[in-house]
């Protein structure tokens, strides 16, 4: 089965299995991947541009490569064979940078209530040193310099915006086809599965539920992907089935 993949999906899979291995080989020493190579918002010391491409690569557990790597191998596949390999790798690549920005962008929104809370020197001194007490594993104990500390410090890693991108274009390109869930386990069509994805994305992220899951990431990954579709199709340069 693995040698029928398409070969972008299936170097995707590589990577992202080598790299997840490759940074458990290298135990502790890992953390300078992650300092390197993990997102991390504009304004932290350790933020570079590199970051919003570099961290969709990067994994912080089994269970998450897991997941979006099954995700990548159940769906990636048709959306490659509708779009072509070199349109499917841009399709990915753009995904995940968008959602990138996209969290970027709304962390930055909520950046904002921190300046009135603090004085600039206090928030200077918290984003400025606070990347440092992140990566020793610690934060501050005053409630509203840990959680800007949190916003600014704690790096976003994983595929997970890019696989968003993918779960949307295969309800927008195939939004009848019958998919069963796991639990419940009952059948349901493409776009309603994908509909509820994103629904959930957005209620969790705006009521801070699950924290440490990077829900507007996510949709960031959902809405670049779907105006990216809808760009292709106005364009009459998509080639596959819509």
């Amino acid at each position: 089965m693995f040698y029928r993949i398409p070969p972008v999906t299936k170097n995707l899979l590589i990577v992202n299995v080598l790299i997840y291995l490759a940074m458990m080989v290298m135990g502790s020493k890992a953390g300078v991947v992650d300092r390197y190579c993990a997102l991390h918002f504009f304004s932290s010391p350790f933020f570079n541009p590199a970051q919003l491409f570099t961290y969709m690569f990067i994994h912080g557990s089994f269970t998450h490569l897991f997941f979006n790597m099954f995700a990548l191998f159940m769906f990636g596949p048709q959306i490659e064979w509708s779009l072509g390999s070199r349109k499917f790798l841009f399709y990915y690549l753009s995904c995940g940078v968008g959602a990138a920005l996209v969290q970027e962008g709304v962390f930055a929104i909520m950046l904002h209530k921190y300046t009135t809370l603090l004085s600039p020197t206090e928030y200077r001194y918290i984003i400025e040193h606070g990347a440092q007490v992140i990566q020793n594993g610690y934060n501050y104990v005053d409630p509203t310099a840990g959680a800007l500390n949190s916003l600014v410090n704690t790096p976003t890693v994983g595929a997970s915006g890019a696989i968003y991108g993918i779960l949307l274009a295969f309800g927008m390109l195939f939004p009848n086809q019958q998919l069963m869930l796991l639990i419940p386990p009952m059948p349901i069509k493409a776009k309603w599965l994908v509909l509820g994805y994103g629904v959930l994305e957005l209620v969790l992220g705006f009521t801070g539920r699950a924290d440490g899951v990077a829900h507007f990431c996510h949709l960031g990954g959902m809405i670049i992907g779907l105006l990216m579709i809808l760009y292709w199709k106005k364009k009459g340069t998509y080639n596959g089935y819509y």
